[in-house]
C-alpha cells in the first residue's frame, strides 16, 4: 500500500498503524483518487480507524480542512475525541495526529491544527447548518445509517466545487437512507462500495485469525442477543430494522411507489411547527380505502409567512390543515396565538385532538398500514420524511443497558411528530371535501371578524416564527 508521508524525521504516517487485510482494498482506492467510498462494515470492523488514519496522510497530501462527522458533536467526542485503544492505552487522536505534527489543539471545537497547514476536527450532523460557510476538503459520515441525511445534501455542493472527498462508513440499520446510499454506490462506478461481515475480516496478513469469529457471534445470541439485531451487527443485514425503532414492523405494510397528485382530490396537510426546530409538513390524499402520502416538506428558519406563501405556490387543493394543540398557545408580546397569526396569512387550522404522546404512537402504527408512500420517480421528499419513520426509535441509556420509555429527540423526531398529527386527526369523511376548489383554506368569517379588531402590527409581530 502505497501513500506513505513522513512529515517529520520522527513520524512517519500513517503513525503506527497499519491496514489489516480487509482495510486494504479501501485504502487503496482512497490513494489512488477515489472521490467517494460507502463502507457497510461490521462493527469493529475498524471503519473509523482507517478512515482517521488515511485522512493523517491525505492531510498532508493536500492541505485543506477535514471533518470526521457524528451524527451528534456529543457522540463524536465519545467515539473519536476521547476515544483510547485498549490495546495501547493511547488516545486515538494521539496516535493518528501525534503531537510533533500539531501546531495547535483546542479541546473545546476538538479541533487540530496540523504544522503542515490542514485542519482537522470532529463535527456532528446534527448542527450541519451551523456550519455554513465552512470549506471543508474531506469529510467523514461515520454511523451515516443513524445520522441526518440532509447533512450529505448541504455539504455534496461543496466537495463538488473544491473536487474533495466524502467517505460513509457505519453498519446497516435497516433500510433506510443507509440503504439507499449502499444501492446506489453499488451501480455507480465512481463510488468504492463495500459491505464486510464477520466471515469476511481478519487480524493477520493469512487471514487465519478473525476480527470476530462465527463461534463468537452464536455464543454473542446464546447469551441473550436478538437474532435480528446480531445479523445487523455483525452481518450488516438491512432486513432487521433499526434497534429500537417504533415503526419497524408497521412500515413492512406500507406500500411504495408512485402515488403522486389526483387533482380530483383535496389535500389534506398535517404540521409540526417549530420555532428554532424545524417545521414539518405531511401531504395526504384519501385514496379510497388507502391514503396516499403524496408529499412531504421540512426545513429550519422558515417564518409562518414563508410556509404559507411555499404550499400556496403548489398545484394543490387543499382541504384542510391540521396543527398540534399548541398552535393555541399565545405570544407573551400581544397575547395572540398562533393559531390567530395563522388566520390573518390565509390558513384556517384545524387543531388536532390532544392524545399522550403513546397513544399517539399507537395510532401511528394503526395507520401506517393503510398508507401508500409516493417514493417514486417524483418522491425524493417524501423519501425524506419515510426515513424520519424509520429512524424513530427510543431513547436508549448506555448505563442501564435499556431503552427509556420515550423517544430520542434527534432529526427524526420533526417528521415523526407530524406524521403524529396525520395518524391521530385523519378522517376518512375527508373524501366529503373534494368539491373544495381553494388552494389555501382561508380564514372563516368569525375568524376574520375576530382577528380584524386587533390593532395593526407589523409582520414581524404578526408572526411568532419571525426570525
Amino acid at each position: 500500500m502505497s501513500a506513505i508521508i513522513q512529515p517529520s524525521s520522527k513520524i512517519v504516517l500513517p503513525n503506527n498503524w497499519a491496514a489489516r487485510p480487509h482495510q486494504t482494498p479501501f485504502m487503496e482506492a482512497m490513494y489512488g483518487g477515489t472521490k467517494r467510498a460507502v463502507c457497510v462494515w461490521h462493527r469493529r470492523a475498524g471503519k473509523d480507524s482507517a478512515s482517521l488514519n488515511f485522512t493523517a496522510v491525505e492531510a498532508h497530501r493536500k492541505i485543506a480542512n477535514y471533518w470526521h462527522m457524528l451524527p451528534t458533536a456529543i457522540q463524536g467526542r465519545h467515539v473519536v475525541w476521547d476515544s483510547v485503544n485498549p490495546q495501547t492505552g493511547q488516545r486515538v487522536i494521539d496516535q493518528v495526529f501525534p503531537p510533533e505534527i500539531r501546531e495547535a489543539t483546542n479541546n473545546t471545537e476538538m479541533k487540530i491544527e496540523l504544522s503542515c497547514g490542514s485542519t482537522w476536527q470532529v463535527v456532528g450532523s446534527d448542527n450541519y447548518d451551523r456550519l455554513v460557510g465552512s470549506n471543508p476538503y474531506g469529510v467523514i459520515f461515520s454511523e451515516y445509517s443513524i445520522a441526518d441525511p440532509r447533512a450529505w445534501d448541504f455539504i455534496r455542493p461543496i466537495l463538488a466545487e473544491n473536487g474533495g472527498w466524502a467517505i460513509f462508513i457505519y453498519t446497516s440499520r435497516g433500510k433506510n437512507h443507509g440503504h439507499d446510499l449502499y444501492q446506489m454506490a453499488q451501480n455507480n462506478p465512481n463510488w468504492f462500495c463495500e459491505l464486510l461481515d464477520i466471515e469476511h475480516s481478519y487480524r493477520d496478513e493469512a487471514q487465519t485469525e478473525p476480527v470476530i469469529s462465527v463461534a463468537q457471534y452464536e455464543e454473542e445470541i446464546a447469551a441473550g442477543m436478538d437474532r435480528q439485531l446480531a445479523l445487523q451487527e455483525f452481518y450488516c443485514s438491512f432486513d432487521a430494522g433499526l434497534f429500537g425503532a417504533f415503526y419497524t414492523d408497521q412500515m413492512k405494510l406500507a406500500e411504495f411507489g408512485n402515488f403522486g397528485y389526483n387533482p380530483r382530490k383535496p389535500v389534506h396537510t398535517f404540521w409540526d411547527l417549530g420555532l428554532r426546530d424545524a417545521t414539518t409538513i405531511w401531504f395526504g390524499q384519501q385514496n379510497g380505502n388507502y391514503i396516499d402520502i403524496i408529499d412531504y416538506m421540512e426545513e429550519s428558519n422558515v417564518s409562518l409567512t414563508q410556509w404559507c406563501k411555499r404550499i400556496n405556490e403548489l398545484p394543490y387543493n387543499y382541504g384542510s390543515h391540521t396543527a398540534p394543540h399548541d398552535i393555541k398557545r399565545r405570544d407573551y408580546k400581544d397575547a395572540v396565538s398562533h393559531l390567530e397569526s395563522a388566520a390573518e396569512l390565509g390558513v384556517d387550522f384545524e387543531v388536532c385532538p390532544s392524545l399522550s404522546l403513546r397513544e399517539g404512537i399507537d395510532a401511528v402504527k394503526t395507520f401506517i398500514p393503510r398508507c401508500r408512500f409516493n417514493t417514486g420517480d417524483t418522491g425524493k421528499p417524501v423519501s425524506q420524511g419515510v426515513d424520519a419513520l424509520y429512524n424513530y426509535r427510543r431513547e436508549y441509556n448506555d448505563k442501564l443497558r435499556v431503552f427509556m420509555d420515550r423517544p430520542l429527540h434527534d432529526w427524526a423526531s420533526h417528521g415523526a411528530d407530524a406524521f403524529r398529527m396525520m395518524a391521530i386527526a385523519w378522517n376518512d369523511r375527508f373524501e366529503e371535501r373534494s368539491n373544495r376548489r381553494f388552494r389555501v383554506i382561508g380564514a372563516s368569517a368569525e375568524t376574520r371578524k375576530r382577528v380584524s379588531k386587533r390593532p395593526n402590527m407589523n409582520q414581524q409581530q404578526k408572526t411568532p416564527w419571525g426570525y
